[in-house]
């Protein structure tokens, strides 16, 4: 009985110690409080609190350059620019670190009113999901973006083999296309077009294109547009009717699998169903045997 009424005066000031820091990361995390002010709140929800992270990070020194942070920035280059990425980098650990430090708080919260263990588990269960949670979503958000970049892809490619086959010129069939479609992949499209009307090359805006697109499929068509224009758009049309073909057929394959991959998840519903018809179908057989 000691021994437990010890464990929960340690467990009560070790939860008005954790409280005190968050109250003290949160005071000094104000003055950070326009480093995140330009977020959206949809996006970055609760963000007026990422000051929290950011003061606990400042004070420990965090230098964002582990291998982690690397790999993390590479991802968040492709979703916001090579610059703003770093900036990016710091909002998104800034984040993680709000979460799991206010759960952790939580969780010695609830152990302080309910005495639980269980409760103070599964808060702290709680903070590290969500650090590792928000530590993903720049990797989601890259997957959900390339499904869509390639859901339009094939269409683009066919509307661009259409115009150059039809006489139009590569850079007027690209801003064409571009200004005639909404979805991410055109939004890059027209990203393009701003880079050479800016000044930049064919060849330059196109690399660009593939490298903020970062698909194989796309990366790979206009890799061999680039070959064709560094030669002279000789056979251009050629290679253009050539891409569609393979671009459809690779869509082909894309649907496919997203039917195969619904069909499986359909499997789901219909085990808990027949699991639920299995239960009521045996359990009046077994209460008239104990009959």
């Amino acid at each position: 009985m000691t021994g437990l009424s010890t464990l929960s005066l340690g467990m009560g000031a070790f939860s008005v110690l954790a409280l005190c820091i968050w109250l003290f990361l949160y005071f000094v995390g104000l003055k950070y409080k326009s480093f995140f002010e330009v977020l959206d709140e949809k996006a970055y929800p609760f963000k007026d609190l990422y000051g929290i992270g950011y003061a606990w990070l400042t004070m420990n020194h965090y230098s964002f350059t582990k291998k982690k942070d690397r790999k993390l920035r590479q991802e968040l280059e492709v979703l916001h620019g090579s610059k703003y990425c770093d900036y990016y980098l710091r909002v998104v650990r800034s984040q993680q670190v709000t979460y799991a430090v206010t759960l952790g708080v939580v969780a010695f919260s609830l152990y302080g009113l309910t005495m639980e263990v269980l409760a103070f588990v599964i808060g702290i269960v709680f903070a590290v999901a969500a650090y590792s949670n928000f530590g993903d979503v720049p990797k989601k958000q890259i997957q959900k973006r390339s499904e869509e970049l390639l859901r339009d892809f094939s269409e683009v490619v066919s509307k661009l083999a259409l115009l150059t086959n039809a006489g139009m010129i590569f850079r007027e069939a690209w801003q064409e296309v571009a200004a005639g479609g909404e979805g991410t992949i055109y939004q890059e499209m027209r990203l393009a077009v701003d880079e050479m009307h800016n000044g930049f090359s064919e060849t330059d805006a196109l690399y660009n294109f593939s490298n903020r697109c970062v698909i194989p499929e796309i990366k790979k068509f206009t890799s061999i547009i680039i070959q064709s224009i560094t030669k002279g758009n000789s056979e251009l049309t050629l290679m253009m009717q050539q891409q569609s073909k393979e671009v459809w057929q690779m869509k082909k394959q894309l649907v496919r699998r997203a039917g195969e991959k619904a069909a499986s998840k359909l499997l789901i519903p219909i085990c808990i169903m027949f699991l639920g018809i299995l239960i009521m179908i045996l359990i009046p057989i077994f209460t008239n045997l104990g009959a």
